[in-house]
């Protein structure tokens, strides 16, 4: 009976594979398995390993070592020989073998290279399983190691490598670099942990109904793989998840992250938004249809701290409060108030969504994780946070680019300064900061061509403004103020005076009340609706500045007439777009010309700035030189958060 049904899968087997054949050739794909001999040169490889016996994957073999057999097979290691061949007859033998008690046992021979195998010895037996949808092959694998490049392929592959090391499992592969250490975190492993074969075992038992609920959402046509989406999906969902989900639930769950998958695979995955449209008139798509846009909205505020514990927290409160004064008769706004990042914010995003909440401002970076979980559960709540360059499509984030006011600060540090040597206290190396430490440091070489910038760190420096004093710097930039209309000693810019008192001169500051009046507007008039759809299924990021009076200026009444002038026209110019603080020849501490006076930077290279111009002396910090309470805000947000070794999760899945 066995030989009956080996030939029945043959011809079978046969039959898809000239189907399969036919396909590739009509559309214009190479209808055989590959060769390696033809795509691999000795310029190409850094030496071999063996490998030894290993669980291969049976999608991952592709083709063969040599050509010799190239035409036997499809794509894919379906037959293409005729029946009564000697091809088909040893097939069906092998067949009748893989049928019987014995089974199919040798191990193949084959060649890795790049995560793919290709068969020196074991063809047929490759492809009689194969004809069985096996999920995997036992083989005697050889690693060709490729040469090392810039390449981020290869880049990625030697990441892999040493994942391989610690899990012995092909199906673990990223995309990108350093993402596996991400992995051995959210599985609540050590980052040299050693994957014993149980762990191995369970893994695989989740994993692999995880990727065909992957391969169902078309992840087959993304340039990411289904380990980049699991750990997209661990970080909404969590471990626990993972192992208890059933299948139809963990599709589902997937399926409401789709889309921040899908963007993992562009290569610009964050579409910045710099400036507001007019909010008095609407947009185009607003203009069109305007009756179906909503004329008012349930808001709610969702808090870390509260006002009372938290500058930060008490001016988006302020800023709540403008939006109340200004729209009163078209929202009604919620506001919850000291809660954590972590179930508690999500069970007061829950609760505003209970009350109706149709949009919701998150306002600490912290509180990312609540927001896209619950952007996840609730589709049709517009969610927004308050951070910067977070790649994730159901939740926008928003922030303004207080560079532009820390040009104009420079400027007049420069105008004030009587031997060029001025002090800058930064806060944290997270996106943004380097490019206000660089502003300034433009806006006083504006005003004061000897100029010097002695950079300090309030994150890496127990007081930064104590070593300052003691060097005899006279004008120093501190924290900048917190709200208008809560002025701190010493605040922004100030002069040292006798005795060592600091005399404020100007500051920098947001307007959170313009941006959230601005941003509903938007909302009313369609504009958000219309950014959506330009960004083509990127991540949105509102990045407002002085022209939309999200960033400005405060003087003190202190400051000379003749600067307070030059600020005006500097203020104009920069709202107006005829300033820009990086137009203008700019070379880096290392010496690398960064512009030439004719370059414009893009925002996101602005925003993404992680070096500092020649006019600044001091460096940007790294993760082991911050202080701790620096470092949770650093690894959400820093200029080199991709290269932090990832913290351990509390629960061990495995």
């Amino acid at each position: 009976m066995s030989r009956q049904e080996a030939v029945s899968q043959y011809n079978q087997a046969l039959r898809l594979g000239r189907k399969r054949y036919k396909d590739y050739v009509v559309h214009g794909r190479y209808p055989y398995p590959q060769v390696l001999d033809e795509i691999l040169d000795e310029a190409m490889t850094a030496g071999q390993a063996d490998l030894g016996l290993v669980e291969i994957p049976a999608e991952r073999i592709i083709g063969t070592k040599t050509k010799g057999r190239r035409a036997a097979f499809s794509a894919g290691f379906l037959p293409l020989m005729d029946n009564g061949t000697e091809f088909a007859a040893k097939w069906i033998d092998l067949c009748e073998a893989h049928l019987s008690d014995e089974g199919i046992r040798d191990p193949i021979q084959c060649f890795e290279y790049l995560g793919r195998f290709y068969v020196q010895e074991g063809n047929k037996r490759v492809s009689v399983l194969r004809s069985y949808e096996a999920p995997s092959i036992l083989g005697n694998v050889t690693r060709i190691i490729p040469a090392w490049s810039g390449d981020p392929g290869i880049q990625a592959y030697y990441d892999f490598m040493h994942a391989y090391e610690q899990t012995k499992l092909y199906q673990v592969c990223f995309s990108q670099t350093g993402r596996f250490a991400k992995l051995q975190a959210a599985l609540g492993f050590e980052p040299d942990y050693v994957w014993t074969e149980e762990d191995r075992r369970k893994f695989l038992s989740n994993f692999t109904g995880f990727r065909k609920a992957f391969e169902k959402l078309g992840g087959g046509d993304l340039a990411v793989t289904a380990a980049d989406a699991l750990l997209v999906w661990l970080r909404v969902y969590g471990c626990e998840a993972f192992e208890t989900m059933l299948p139809k639930e963990l599709s589902r769950s997937l399926e409401k992250v789709w889309p921040d998958v899908k963007v993992q695979s562009q290569p610009d995955p964050i579409s910045v938004s710099t400036e507001t449209e007019d909010p008095s008139a609407p947009g185009f798509i607003g203009r069109i249809l305007s009756s179906i846009f909503p004329n008012h909205l349930n808001i709610a505020f969702i808090n870390d701290l509260r006002p009372e514990e938290s500058d930060w927290v008490r001016d988006h409160d302020l800023g709540r409060q403008y939006l109340e004064a200004v729209m009163g008769g078209q929202v009604d706004v919620q506001v919850f108030s000291g809660v954590a990042s972590g179930e508690t914010a999500e069970a007061a995003m829950e609760k505003a969504v209970e009350n109706g909440a149709e949009v919701i401002f998150a306002t600490t970076p912290t509180l990312i994780a609540a927001c896209r979980k619950t952007a996840a559960q609730h589709p049709d709540v517009k969610i927004l946070n308050c951070s910067v360059s977070m790649p994730y499509t159901g939740v926008r984030t928003y922030y303004s680019r207080i560079y532009e006011g820390k040009f104009i600060t420079g400027a007049i540090a420069g105008a004030m300064s009587r031997d060029g040597r001025i002090g800058y206290i930064a806060s944290s190396p997270i996106f943004g900061v380097p490019a206000g430490i660089n502003a300034f440091a433009l806006g006083a070489q504006l005003t004061n061509p000897r100029a010097r910038i002695q950079l300090h760190w309030s994150c890496a420096e127990e007081d930064p403004m104590g070593a300052l004093l003691r060097d005899g710097v006279e004008i120093i930039s501190n924290r900048d103020v917190p709200t208008p209309d809560r002025v701190r000693e010493p605040w922004g810019l100030c002069r040292v005076n006798a005795g060592g008192v600091l005399q404020p001169l100007a500051s920098p500051y947001w307007h959170w009340g313009n941006f959230y009046v601005k941003l509903v507007q938007s909302m009313f008039n369609g504009d958000w609706e219309a950014l959506g759809s330009s960004g083509e299924g990127r991540a949105v990021n509102y990045w407002w500045g002085m022209r939309s009076r999200v960033v400005d200026v405060m003087m003190s009444q202190d400051l000379p007439a003749g600067v307070r002038q030059l600020v005006e026209i500097i203020r104009r110019g920069v709202r107006d777009g005829s300033i820009l603080p990086f137009h203008r020849p700019i070379r880096a501490q290392d010496g690398t010309e960064r512009s030439d006076g004719s370059r414009w930077f893009t925002p996101e290279e602005i925003l993404r700035m992680d070096w500092l111009c020649d006019l600044v002396d001091g460096a940007i910090p790294g993760f082991a030189e911050l202080l701790p309470m620096a470092r949770s805000i650093v690894r959400l947000q820093g200029v080199y958060r991709d290269n932090i070794p990832p913290e351990k999760e509390s629960r061990i899945l495995l």
